[in-house]
């Protein structure tokens, strides 16, 4: 995009949007757009979707704080913490777990300070995207399983059975393909809700069926707060999600140039890469406090935007607002819960499989040599060790997962020779 072609763009974005009516409606447009991903991750992980819908909005309204106003960006449930926080949920419980995740939050402002200080440089040394790369490929590979065992019509471990495996696998695959049919053939806006699209074409079908219970729903109030849930201190939750918050991190700092290039704006300079980051750890922190996931940047909002050409960022105040709002809605938290699970375990498999793509596509984008002995070394590693389940525990500490991997990669980077040719 030419500099007056960002021109003329910024320029029809803000004419959009210069009025109340016509933000508010954007904001909307730009909450639907997130909604799929957003309850997703907490009807995967066992938290509370309309406790999702309030820290995604108080999240958001944080970032902005933090960034003046001058990103438009909104945040929400992260993907990346999934496989972390049902094993933290399993092992220790969600007020546990939530400490955790306060920590992973702390991360997030401790790189954002050092961010400021050196910039980026010493960030990418120590997180290359030869970790980085296979690091987000464990995290969607990790959790295929899970995927399958839920399409079906298992619980996420496969111990037991929810219903039978051929109503299951009608739900599953009616939304997977749904999915798939709306990310590659649908035009416009519609492009940017394939998860939507999938959960409701599997809810649908779902009724057909007669396998939805509508009392939980009934017995709901209108307005009811929702389930917070206040983080208790577990040194062990906490060890365990520090390294967690790397790779998202680094994820970050693609979602902010993609965001820069969308709107002709460099962010990474103004307001500065160390306040974003310091936006994103802030809202996480703050998430824990109520028994929210951790929240990122929606590269699906930045799509919408670069559609819409609604540059102003205070249209993600107003898409903040109506989450927070539908948040106190009891009634629709009931509903949400009443989605079966194949539904979200045949959307499961295709968002896992993209996420494990994400970080091929890393190494692909970056021109990792992987004919490089020490690379090689590096990938191999931490793809087992993860999608293995290696661990290494001291005591009743176990440190596996994404965890381990970020910091075994980590490790092998400082430690293995570097080629004499590079």
């Amino acid at each position: 995009m030419t500099p007056a072609e960002q021109t003329d763009a910024l320029a029809a974005g803000q004419a959009v949007a210069n009025t109340p009516l016509r933000q508010a409606l954007a904001g909307s447009q730009m909450l639907f757009v997130a909604f799929g991903a957003l309850v997703l991750m907490p009807l995967i992980t066992g938290l509370d979707p309309n406790v999702a819908l309030f820290t995604a909005g108080i999240g958001t309204l944080i970032f902005q704080l933090c960034t003046k106003r001058q990103v438009p960006i909104f945040l929400a449930s992260s993907f990346a913490f999934i496989a972390p926080i049902l094993y933290g949920v399993q092992t220790w419980g969600i007020p546990a777990t939530m400490s955790g995740l306060m920590a992973a939050g702390a991360v997030y402002v401790l790189l954002s300070q050092l961010v400021r200080w050196r910039g980026t440089a010493l960030l990418t040394r120590l997180l290359p995207p030869v970790v980085v790369g296979p690091v987000i490929m464990v995290i969607g590979l990790g959790l295929a399983p899970l995927a399958v065992n839920m399409a079906i019509g298992k619980t996420g471990d496969g111990a037991a059975e929810l219903m039978p495996q051929d109503v299951a696998l009608w739900l599953s695959l009616g939304s997977l393909v749904t999915t798939l049919l709306v990310s590659t053939m649908a035009r416009g806006i519609f492009r940017l809700v394939p998860i939507t699209a999938g959960i409701a074409v599997g809810y649908g079908l779902a009724l057909w069926f007669g396998v939805v219970d509508f009392t939980p729903v009934k017995d709901a109030a209108w307005f009811s707060l929702p389930n917070f849930v206040a983080p208790e201190w577990h040194w062990q939750a906490v060890l365990f999600m520090i390294p967690v918050a790397i790779a998202p991190a680094i994820e970050h700092i693609g979602d902010i140039l993609a965001i820069s290039s969308v709107t002709g704006k460099d962010y990474v300079k103004k307001p500065g890469l160390h306040r974003t980051l310091l936006g994103d750890g802030l809202a996480t922190g703050a998430a824990s406090l109520f028994g929210g996931p951790p929240n990122t940047t929606y590269s699906e909002v930045t799509g919408a935007v670069m559609l819409t050409k609604n540059f102003n960022p205070v249209i993600m105040t107003w898409a903040a607002g109506f989450a927070i709002v539908l948040a106190f809605v009891g009634k629709f938290g009931a509903l949400m819960l009443t989605i079966p699970t194949p539904v979200m375990g045949g959307i499961m498999i295709l968002l896992f499989g993209s996420i494990a793509t994400v970080g091929l596509n890393s190494l692909i984008k970056h021109q990792v040599d992987l004919s490089q002995a020490r690379n090689l070394c590096i990938v191999a590693v931490i793809l087992v060790f993860g999608i293995g389940g290696m661990a290494f525990g001291i005591g009743n500490f176990s440190l596996q997962g994404i965890s381990l991997c970020g910091i075994i990669g980590i490790l092998l980077n400082l430690v293995l020779p570097r080629s004499r040719s590079h």
